[in-house]
């Protein structure tokens, strides 16, 4: 298995919980995953504004990001592997990710600009 680097929002505390939980099925598998937080956006290439738009997946040096993301991270994960496979069947996999790309990311990233104080209203 390939190595896998997940960039994350470590201010949201909705995308902390999440990927805490993954971080201690990750130890206790003993998986070859490391998670990076907003302060590590510019390793990846990204502004930490850019960085907490959506979840971000290295893997073989290619960048995922929004539902291609979290499809290879479950994909690395024993225990989640069956979400990666269905959230791929054809008619599952728009639709999931216009919600993520079009509902959960933006009020997210919402979310924590307004937590930054850079929300304006």
């Amino acid at each position: 298995m390939d190595d896998t680097e997940v960039l994350y929002n470590d201010t949201c505390p909705v995308c902390r919980f999440e990927i805490d939980s993954y971080a201690r099925q990750v130890a206790a598998d003993g998986l070859p995953i490391r998670f990076d937080r907003l302060d590590r956006a510019a390793d990846w290439g990204l502004t930490p504004d850019q960085a907490a738009r959506a979840l971000h997946v290295r893997q073989n040096g290619v960048v995922l990001s929004g539902l291609p993301a979290f499809r290879a991270l479950w994909a690395a994960m024993p225990r989640w592997r069956w979400l990666a496979r269905l959230t791929g069947w054809p008619v599952v996999r728009p639709i999931s990710a216009a919600v993520y790309a079009w509902v959960l990311a933006p009020l997210l990233y919402r979310m924590h600009r307004r937590r930054q104080g850079t929300l304006r209203t």
